[in-house]
């Protein structure tokens, strides 16, 4: 124990000098000042980079060593989150990478395959204190003995597993299993579905592969950026500090409802009206819905003009442009030149032709000159723009699919009805028609390009009289004609100084990806991923055509009524089958007798159903309480209580109807849309608990809920469970214990 404190002493007095040459990197880059461009963007790097080593190096103040190995040949590494070297000029490790190949054998040795380990050492440690160590001997040959071997081989993943919860997830750097990180190093490419019931580790799982692959694939994953899809807000937030634990900060965690900039999405939808938005045809949909835009005039438009009388812009030549524009297979928004070009052409040779016609027969009496007057005249009158307008209408996604909802074109009548509306938030399932009807219109930036570049040219013209200043300047008197003296227009010219002039861009890759709708991904990680519709995966496709993906679910917990469900049905329009699937079949959350509980419930339904195998037995069976109906949020107060006066976190699962009355009997519970999961007592419906796990779970009302939702509400627990009803159980729960007089 005492080696092992020497070393934990060493590693961290090592951590606090790499933090504070950090530190002092940053203040000494900021402290930089002056119009020297090229130091500031030296700085901008600087910055970035230490900034970024500091955000590691406080991640991983807790648990940063948990493991060593010792190998036959005499070998030692400790292994942690991060690798650390012994100092600055070595390169040699003093705790190796838990990602990197050599620790491997922490993972994946056994007595039978020991991967020439002659012991494996686990270590506890709390803050920078060594509290436990456990030692797994590979060669049973050797004779040495520590006194820290243990007779149970996972005596330390049971420890953890039997942990009261936080509110948030913790990584699994220590307790990786074999099954769990073949798919932790699966190689980058193509898509890797994850599969397993509840409690299977599958969201832990690919978020160390995210890590894995950061770290494997540096370079481009860094510069790409990780996404990181969760069901909703705060999934997102329970997950939130696993990557930064391992080190890595280059990852966007975003819902489907945050994936088109300039939207967050805080509406909601009836499921019904769900579904209907994320059916497949709506992109069919939109795309008819867009072509009735591109319209004709049913005979002539009249445009008044100030100097040669009445223009008319008659259907056929509309007709014309229309296809013209249409045969030109852009998007909405840049086919709009095309049509706009072909009606002033036009309409500038029928005022040629009215005013230069010669009586006789002869040609036109106008010069080329006069022509191209016309036509700059009718180019650029605003009248002339509003029949454009009309007819071939500049839209953005936001005017597009609001005026959809508001009048639902080519669908039939009950589901326009469902999604029929006048104004009103964004709803999640909007997001994917934004993003459809992005896609058709396309974005006409010719604007935007043609301002930055005069900008540009402005900073040239700017740095080349400064270049001709310094040039007029000279007046250096030197022994030899030929001076070996550089002057700045020797090595830099006015292009390559405006650049420098330019501000870097500080963001993040991951706060660039944010801002932008058509950013490609490294690799994307989907959790839930059973739930989503299929606009949303078209929406995600778009985001990454590598096609380099995670995909973890349980398609036996599809409760949206919009989700595919099927992986087939997910992934054969865009990948065939070209895809792999593994299956985590190990239940590392709930204790055998809730799962015997959920599984028997669930194979009511669905009787080929294979649930997961629980690891432990907690020896605390599941209760279930009937209460007289006026009661039963007092009766969830006394319970919620009574479980939080217990050990740990406690969840009250309960159909949202009875949110308001609950929590008027649990004053103290969080609850709402994005609940602190770090409270003692949280108030969730089922949809909000996906994913999520907790000491202890209430379920309130289980009659209420739908089979898919109700198994993820049994499921929650990795202690205790209880289930509080004022009417008959569900059938499949009738075995629950009734804990009558409690």
């Amino acid at each position: 124990m005492r080696q092992e404190q020497q070393f934990i002493t060493r590693l961290y007095t090592r951590l606090d000098q790499l933090r504070e040459q950090a530190e002092r990197s940053v203040r000494g880059a900021l402290a930089q000042a002056g119009n020297n461009f090229q130091a500031r963007l030296e700085r901008d790097v600087l910055v970035a980079e230490q900034s970024g080593l500091l955000s590691a190096i406080n991640a991983e103040e807790n648990g940063l060593c948990f493991g060593r190995l010792d190998f036959r040949d005499g070998r030692t590494h400790h292994i942690g989150r991060i690798g650390i070297r012994q100092d600055d000029a070595s390169r040699t490790p003093l705790v190796i990478d838990w990602r990197a190949e050599v620790a491997r054998p922490f993972y994946l040795a056994t007595g039978h395959s020991p991967m020439g380990l002659r012991r494996r050492r686990h270590i506890t440690t709390e803050g920078r204190t060594v509290t436990a160590l456990h030692d797994e001997l590979m060669d049973l040959s050797d004779p040495t003995r520590t006194g820290h071997e243990g007779a149970d081989a996972d005596e330390v993943l049971l420890a953890a597993l039997d942990a009261a919860r936080t509110g948030r997830m913790h990584d699994i750097v220590r307790t990786i299993q074999a099954e769990q990180d073949h798919i932790i190093r699966a190689p980058h490419q193509g898509v890797m579905v994850v599969e397993g019931g509840p409690g299977t580790g599958k969201t832990v799982v690919a978020l160390h592969r995210a890590a894995y692959l950061l770290y494997e694939h540096r370079e481009l994953l860094a510069r790409r950026a990780v996404l990181i899809v969760g069901p909703n807000p705060a999934f997102l937030s329970y997950i939130g500090e696993v990557l930064p634990s391992l080190g890595e900060t280059g990852v966007l965690p975003a819902t489907v409802g945050e994936l088109f900039p300039g939207v967050r999405a805080t509406g909601t939808d009836s499921p019904a009206a769900a579904e209907v938005k994320g059916r497949a045809a709506m992109a069919g949909v939109l795309a008819k819905a867009l072509r009735d835009r591109q319209t004709v005039p049913e005979w002539a438009t009249e445009i008044d003009h100030d100097d040669y009388g009445t223009l008319y812009l008659e259907r056929a030549m509309a007709e014309d442009a229309r296809h013209r524009a249409r045969a030109s297979e852009l998007p909405h928004n840049l086919a709009r030149p095309v049509f706009a070009f072909h009606v002033i052409d036009e309409l500038t040779a029928q005022l040629t032709e009215r005013i230069g016609a010669d009586p006789y027969g002869g040609p036109n009496l106008l010069q080329p000159d006069d022509v191209a007057q016309m036509g700059k005249e009718i180019a650029t009158s605003p009248r002339v723009h509003a029949a454009i307008d009309e007819l071939w209408p500049q839209l953005t996604p936001q005017e597009f699919v609001a005026d959809f909802l508001a009048e639902p074109v080519h669908l039939d009548e009950e589901p326009a009805g469902l999604i029929r509306r006048q104004g009103g938030a964004w709803t999640e399932a909007d997001v994917p028609l934004l993003d459809e009807a992005a896609e058709l219109l396309g974005e006409d930036d010719s604007a935007a390009r043609a301002a930055a570049e005069a900008e540009r040219q402005e900073q040239i013209a700017y740095a080349q009289g400064v270049l001709e200043l310094s040039r007029g300047s000279e007046t250096y008197e030197f022994e030899d004609e030929e001076s070996e003296v550089l002057a700045a227009h020797d090595i830099i010219d006015a292009e390559r100084m405006a650049e420098r002039h330019e501000e870097a861009d500080r963001r993040s890759a991951a706060e660039r990806a944010a801002a932008d709708r058509t950013w490609a991904f490294g690799h994307i990680v989907v959790d839930e991923a059973q739930e989503l519709s299929a606009m949303a995966w078209r929406l995600l496709m778009r985001r990454i055509p590598t096609r380099s993906m995670t995909l973890v679910g349980d398609p036996a917990q599809t409760a949206e009524t919009a989700g595919l469900g099927s992986w087939e049905r997910i992934l054969e329009p865009y990948v065939g089958d070209r895809w792999e699937q593994v299956r985590l079949g190990v239940n590392y959350r709930t204790p055998a007798e809730i799962m015997e509980v959920a599984a028997g419930f669930l194979r009511a339904h669905d009787p080929s159903f294979t649930p997961p195998e629980s690891v432990r037995s907690t020896g605390v069976r599941p209760w279930a309480l009937r209460v007289a109906g006026g009661g039963l949020a007092a009766a969830v107060a006394r319970e919620a209580a009574e479980a939080r006066d217990g050990a740990g976190r406690v969840a009250v699962i309960a159909p949202a109807a009875l949110h308001a009355s609950i929590a008027a009997e649990l004053p103290d519970a969080e609850h709402g849309p994005e609940p602190d999961l770090t409270r003692d007592v949280v108030l969730l419906d089922a949809r909000q608990a996906k994913g999520l796990e907790f000491d202890t779970v209430l379920v309130v009302e289980p009659a209420e809920y739908g089979v898919s939702d109700l198994y993820v509400a049994l499921t929650r627990a990795t202690q205790r469970l209880g289930v509080l009803h004022t009417g008959d159980l569900p059938a499949a729960l009738g075995g629950l214990e009734e804990a009558g007089g409690r």
